[in-house]
């Protein structure tokens, strides 16, 4: 059976192989990282945390010598089976699309830690008859305190409707899974959530500021311009990859979203 749940100790993992899509959740220990996410550069330190739900999204990092970090990587599917039926988790996810750094104060971070340092005591006991019960509860465990940690800071109160909530966590999930490189329509997004396209539109502005076609696009924009910076691949392939109609088409979407034609990207 495939690891749905890994926890490493270097940032070096961060966004490849076989947690690359993962969702991420860093604890930092000692020294300093900034990390370039969703086109904004966040810096994280002792005692801050790191919550990426979107790795497409991660354009890259730096640390320095003396940084120490607990990273735990989770597989989509079991964070969904592991996050609690709280509406304040879609809120409080969307909101790290934005801000995905936060401080823990003394005690917050000796929690945290206390629940990292429980899940790699759990998953160094694969022969629990148990094991997969016994990660879910610590991941979960881990989970309802980031919510503490997250609404306690931003003060936020559950009073996002449940439909609401689950409408957006299915589209931003879509999203997650790579749909946007073959639909890139709103329309597509909504057929599947069976809502209007209007609708899904007021509801993902009323959630997270945004509009529907700005997530589509925010993730195959930063999507593409990683794979931009691939010298290996053609940009004719590039294009196919994200099923556009012609190299023409695939240019002119470039020119309007980073500024710049591929070839005047790629320098």
């Amino acid at each position: 059976m495939a690891e749905n749940l890994i926890i490493r100790h270097s940032i070096e993992s961060l966004g490849h192989g076989d947690v690359s899509l993962f969702l991420t959740h860093i604890l930092c220990l000692d020294g300093t990282a900034t990390i370039n996410f969703n086109d904004k550069e966040f810096a994280i330190e002792r005692g801050g945390c790191c919550i990426i739900r979107a790795t497409q999204l991660i354009e890259g990092w730096k640390a320095s010598e003396d940084f120490r970090c607990m990273i735990v990587y989770a597989d989509p599917q079991f964070i969904e089976k592991a996050t609690p039926r709280s509406n304040y988790g879609i809120r409080g996810s969307l909101s790290l699309f934005n801000t995905p750094v936060f401080h823990l104060n003394e005690e917050e971070f000796e929690r945290c830690k206390a629940d990292y340092e429980h899940i790699e005591k759990c998953l160094a006991n694969p022969g629990h008859r148990f094991f997969e019960e016994v990660k879910l509860n610590a991941m979960q465990a881990l989970i309802l305190d980031f919510f503490d940690f997250h609404a306690r800071q931003n003060d936020q109160e559950d009073d996002i409707q449940t439909p609401t909530a689950q409408l957006m966590w299915r589209f931003i999930g879509m999203l997650e899974r790579g749909d946007y490189r073959q639909n890139r329509e709103v329309s597509y997004y909504a057929s599947e959530l069976c809502v209007a396209p209007k609708y899904l539109s007021e509801i993902s502005k009323q959630v997270s500021g945004q509009s529907a076609n700005y997530w589509i696009n925010r993730f195959t924009i930063l999507d593409i311009s990683r794979l931009l910076r691939d010298k290996q691949l053609g940009f004719v392939e590039i294009a196919d990859l994200f099923n556009f109609p012609s190299a023409s088409y695939f240019t002119r979407y470039v020119q309007r979203y980073l500024g710049e034609s591929p070839s005047e990207y790629r320098g």
